[in-house]
């Protein structure tokens, strides 16, 4: 995509809209939400959040971000039900409503990580026995592990807006009451194969799906014989870390960091400027917007094979008038 069309919509970035033909709307960190009967419309941003702030807008990065999932949820719903119903714009996603359980489910293929909490942070100090699954001896940082592995985490609720995700082992999830034994027996089971699916096919495009995370629900609301439904968004650069697959290989041997292909990038320009999730967080610089664009339209060509073709900017009217449209063709 030339470099002229992402500066002119940085110029007229989508930030969100109040529809209120759709009713009360709930605002998340990238998604704006509205309830109609047993529907929810997830309204797609192109805010990027990091370190639990909104950190600014990337161009067209909500359009990247819905379609992508929608390809996913596509891809794989012959191995969980999940959300998805229609999208009516290339922005917006109408889904089933379903009852959020209060666990995300973060699946790892490699040992990975800086964070205190990390996986490979924890193993570097000598911890072989984390999240209550036990390491071999001898792991190098960003090794395969023998398979992927389970580590979720409890989530924050919507009354607790500036709480954390707090890690917890897959025992203490049935043990702690937050979902029964026989669905989390359930959910991991669908989690690991999601995962399996998705490393196939961001293989296929050249790219090494290394971990990701999965919102899982109770639904949909109005059947009364619901179970587990995939709910939110999956395989995306924002859920997810990617790898540059011909690279790893090289890069891993002689001891450098593989070549990220997600979020992680923004992350490390306001780590190296200083910046950690402390106060206000900088302005994100124009350059820098339009190369975390890039990086989510590649990752999106790569993945689905097929080129990104741009909505119409700026995005607000667009997307009032196709969801006018839907709500009378819905009626």
């Amino acid at each position: 995509m030339p470099i002229s069309t992402l500066h002119q919509a940085l110029d007229r970035p989508f930030d969100g809209i109040d529809l209120p033909f759709l009713g009360p709307c709930y605002h998340g960190k990238v998604r704006d939400n509205f309830t109609v009967g047993d529907q929810r419309v997830l309204v797609v941003t192109d805010r990027l959040s990091a370190f639990d702030r909104i950190l600014g807008l990337v161009p067209f990065k909500g359009q990247v971000l819905n379609q992508l999932a929608a390809f996913w949820f596509a891809q794989t719903a012959d191995i969980v039900p999940n959300h998805f119903i229609a999208m009516p714009d290339p922005n917006v996603t109408v889904a089933h409503e379903c009852r959020p359980l209060a666990v995300e489910v973060v699946v790892r293929g490699y040992i990975t990580g800086v964070t205190g909490t990390a996986l490979w942070t924890r193993y570097a100090q000598g911890e072989r026995h984390i999240y209550g699954m036990d390491f071999p001896d001898g792991l190098r940082k960003n090794d395969p592990l023998p398979e992927p592995i389970i580590t979720p985490t409890t989530k924050a609720g919507p009354d607790d807006p500036g709480g954390h995700d707090e890690r917890i082992t897959s025992a203490e999830v049935v043990e702690k009451g937050l979902v029964p034994a026989d669905q989390w027996a359930e959910i991991c089971t669908a989690a690991i194969a999601l995962f399996q699916r998705g490393q196939e096919i961001a293989l296929r495009g050249g790219l090494i799906l290394v971990d990701t995370k999965y919102e899982f629900g109770i639904g949909p609301a109005n059947d009364p014989n619901s179970g587990i439904m995939l709910m939110d968004e999956m395989h995306t650069p924002d859920s997810s870390r990617f790898w540059i697959a011909d690279t790893y290989a090289a890069r891993h041997a002689a001891g450098e960091e593989p070549e990220n292909f997600d979020k992680e990038f923004v992350r490390l320009w306001y780590a190296d400027h200083g910046y950690r999730g402390e106060g206000e967080p900088p302005a994100m610089p124009a350059e820098l917007a339009v190369a975390a664009a890039q990086r989510y339209i590649r990752a999106f060509e790569m993945i689905t094979g097929s080129a990104f073709e741009p909505g119409e900017i700026p995005a607000g009217p667009r997307v009032e008038q196709n969801m006018r449209r839907w709500m009378g063709s819905a009626s």
